[in-house]
């Protein structure tokens, strides 16, 4: 992959699934919230890569665009699957190179699952309310991040998502974040299994845009849960669970 070097978890044997974390963490948020969805699913091999620049990814200097992220996404893909078709998940920034991924190589993936999905023009997005807790526990990311603040999300945060801070490359999330914006692909919608799942009180990136996907994708499923924010996947396991198997049905269905 160049000078791009992406470290990656797996576990379990079969159709692949690339599962993508969001900005600012690693693997291993994708992981706490997403193994748990395909826990008693036989036949899926899950592969959860470090984004360029998150990590235990390297992202060089010639990494200077979300173009050149995707670029690398899709030399993983080559290298780790060869080719082989596999499902794909990505959660908030992730959902945004998984969208691209599915548009710009439609036969190799057999599904897509866009959670909390970051996405040019959002809008309408909602003030951060906190829903349970005193709002007043963790540190100023947390308190910003989750609306559920119970001792249980903040042992979650704690765990899985804090220790990345300190590996994340601020000098190169800032090169890239100056042309995030990936060149539009003109091609066909995506046309197999599609899940998208939006917070309804995501001040991150809100979920009206996301609501718009259901056009966009002819064989979308939509769902807004309500006391859910950006850290859906955390707030709301078992709902995220029921969705994903739901998902996995159809994507069984259509092949």
């Amino acid at each position: 992959m160049g000078q791009a070097t992406v470290h990656y978890v797996e576990h379990g044997a079969g159709r692949p699934v690339l599962v993508l974390h969001g900005a600012g963490v690693d693997h291993r948020e994708a992981e706490a919230c997403f193994e748990p969805a395909f826990e008693g699913v036989a036949g899926l091999r899950r592969i959860y890569p470090d984004l360029p620049g998150m990590g235990r990814s390297i992202a060089p200097e010639t990494l200077r665009s979300a173009d050149d992220v995707l670029d690398t996404l899709l030399e993983f893909v080559d290298e780790v699957l060869g080719g082989a078709a596999h499902l794909l998940v990505g959660h908030s920034a992730g959902a945004y190179f998984a969208q691209a991924m599915a548009a710009r190589r439609p036969a190799q993936v057999a599904g897509l699952a866009l959670v909390c999905p970051l996405l040019p023009g959002a809008r309408d997005v909602p003030e951060h309310r906190v829903v349970a807790g005193s709002g007043e526990v963790g540190d100023d990311v947390f308190r910003s991040y989750f609306v559920i603040q119970t001792p249980e999300m903040l042992e979650r945060y704690e765990r899985h998502v804090a220790p990345a801070a300190a590996l994340v490359d601020q000098a190169a999330l800032e090169r890239i974040g100056e042309r995030w914006a990936l060149t539009p692909d003109h091609g066909p919608a995506y046309a197999g299994p599609t899940a998208v799942v939006a917070g309804r009180l995501d001040s991150a990136v809100g979920h009206a845009a996301a609501t718009d996907l259901v056009d966009q994708y002819p064989h979308a499923s939509l769902a807004v849960i309500d006391d859910a924010g950006h850290a859906l996947p955390h707030e709301q396991p078992e709902i995220l669970r029921a969705l994903v198997a739901e998902w996995l049905a159809r994507v069984e269905r259509s092949s």
